[in-house]
């Protein structure tokens, strides 16, 4: 009987520990919603892209707005501090492109890291900052 109580003691604290862990990783969530200014570099050039965001749970949705991509729609996810946004671009010469972002949001809220166009034949780098 005693050792009966010691496990289901024992499970009760493993447990609360498990839910504990997972409220302390959903509060180190990053939030995307709002207006983001990128910096993105590639083979072509430097480019400073517009996204504005906005952020139910780990989904995103939003606009990008750029000189050489035009407007589009854009869709993600965020799990943590990495965030993956993601839209088709309509490009001259070329047609309809897949436009991949994926990167991670520092302590200082920069989202980095790399952009995949057109599945790897053009890729790139990027920072981006909320716009205050």
């Amino acid at each position: 009987m005693r050792l009966d109580r010691i496990r289901m003691g024992g499970a009760l604290i493993a447990a609360a520990a498990i839910m504990f862990a997972g409220a302390e990783q959903a509060s180190a969530q990053v939030s995307m919603t709002g207006a983001w200014t990128l910096e993105v570099t590639t083979d072509n050039g430097v480019t400073m892209p517009k996204l504005t965001l906005e952020q139910d749970g780990m989904t995103l949705t939003g606009h990008y707005s750029s000189e050489t991509l035009g407007e589009n729609d854009v869709t993600g996810t965020v799990e943590g501090n990495d965030v993956v946004v993601s839209f088709i671009a309509s490009i001259e010469g070329v047609g309809e492109a897949s436009i991949i972002y994926v990167g991670t949001v520092d302590d200082e809220g920069v989202w980095s890291g790399t952009l995949d166009i057109l599945d790897g034949q053009l890729t790139g780098t990027f920072t981006a900052k909320k716009d205050m």
